[in-house]
C-alpha cells in the first residue's frame, strides 16, 4: 500500500542504486504543414485507454493510486479532440492482447489515426497486465501495415505511463514503500508509429497518488493548449518544457527539454542532464508531421 504521495510505476525491487543521468541540449525544428499526415477523414479515430490499477498478489505489484485521475483526464482530453474514447480498467495480459487484436481487426478506413494509452506498471519494453508482463511488441504488431490495412499510412500513437527499468534518478525522494514495491506507394510495415513514454529508457516513472502522473498532466495540458496549433512532436517537446518550468522545482528538479537523434529512420530523445529527473522520451517511425486536431 502506498503511504506517500509520490510513487513509481515498476515492480518492487530492493537495494536500488540511485544514479544521475547524462546531459542533453534542447532542439526544436520547423516543419512544413504541407507534408503532414492527412487528418480530414470523417472520424479522428479510436483512443483506447487501458488503466491498470489493481494487480494479482502473485505479481508482487502494488496498487497504482492516482491512475484513475490520469485516465479521467485523458478521456476528457481526447473526447475534446473528437476521438472515440474507450476506457478499459484492470485488464489481464490475455485481455489486453485480445483487445488489441480485436481493435486492429476493425475497419479504420474512415478514421484518421489510432491512439492507445497504457497506464500500468512496467519495465523496459514491457507493460504489465493485472496478472503479469506483456512484451509491448506483442501489442503494437497488430497495427503494423501488413496486419491492419485500414491504418496503413496513418499515424498510430502509443502513450505509455509506466517504468522502463529499475534505475532511480536523483530528482526526487521516494517513499519507503519503494523497497517493497492506403496509398498506392509501398509503405514499410513498421512505419507511422510514435511511442510517447513517461520516462527515459531504463528509469522509473513517477506518479502522484492524488494528482496522477506529471507526464499525463503535462501532456493533456499541452494538447489542450496546442493541438490546433502545433504538430505532435513539438507538443511533446513542450511537455518536457512545461515540467522544466514548473513552480515546484524544489521537490521535483528537472532538466531542459530533450534533443532528437536520428538513426535508421527512427528518432529517440536523449537523456536528461545530471541532477535532473528523468523526463519523458519518445521514439518514432513517423514519415511526416502529425496533427491531432
Amino acid at each position: 500500500m502506498e503511504n506517500s504521495e509520490n510513487s513509481v510505476d515498476s515492480k518492487s525491487i530492493k537495494n536500488l542504486e540511485i544514479k544521475p543521468l547524462p546531459g542533453s541540449k534542447s532542439m526544436d525544428s520547423g516543419i512544413s504543414l504541407d507534408d503532414s499526415y492527412k487528418m480530414d477523414f470523417p472520424q479522428m479515430g479510436v483512443c483506447i485507454i487501458i488503466n491498470n490499477k489493481n494487480f494479482d498478489k502473485k505479481t508482487g505489484m502494488t496498487s497504482r493510486f492516482g491512475t484513475d485521475v490520469d485516465a479521467a483526464r485523458l478521456r476528457e482530453t481526447f473526447l475534446n479532440l473528437k476521438y472515440e474514447v474507450r476506457n478499459q480498467n484492470d485488464l489481464t495480459r490475455e485481455q489486453i492482447v485480445e483487445l488489441m487484436c480485436s481493435v486492429a481487426k476493425e475497419d479504420h478506413s474512415k478514421r484518421s489515426s489510432f491512439i492507445c494509452v497504457l497506464l500500468s506498471h512496467g519495465d523496459e519494453g514491457i507493460i504489465f497486465g493485472t496478472n503479469g508482463p506483456i512484451d509491448l511488441k506483442k501489442l503494437t504488431v497488430f497495427f503494423r501495415g501488413d496486419n491492419c490495412r485500414s491504418l496503413a499510412g496513418k499515424p498510430k500513437l502509443f502513450i505509455i505511463q509506466a517504468c522502463r527499468g529499475t534505475e532511480l534518478d536523483c530528482g526526487i525522494e521516494t517513499d519507503s514503500n519503494v523497497d517493497d514495491d492506403m496509398a498506392c506507394q509501398k509503405i514499410p510495415v513498421e512505419a507511422d508509429f510514435l511511442y510517447a513514454y513517461s520516462t527515459a529508457p531504463g528509469y522509473y516513472s513517477w506518479r502522484n497518488s492524488k494528482d496522477g502522473s506529471w507526464f499525463i498532466q503535462s501532456l493533456c495540458a499541452m494538447l489542450k493548449q496546442y493541438a490546433d496549433k502545433l504538430e505532435l512532436m513539438h507538443i511533446l517537446t513542450r511537455v518536457n518544457r512545461k515540467d522544466h518550468n514548473a513552480q515546484d522545482r524544489r521537490s521535483r528538479p528537472v532538466f531542459p527539454t530533450s534533443v532528437h537523434g536520428e538513426t535508421e529512420g527512427r528518432r529517440e530523445t536523449a537523456q536528461p542532464s545530471q541532477g535532473g529527473r528523468a523526463l519523458a522520451s519518445h521514439s518514432e517511425v513517423m514519415r511526416r508531421p502529425c496533427h491531432v486536431s
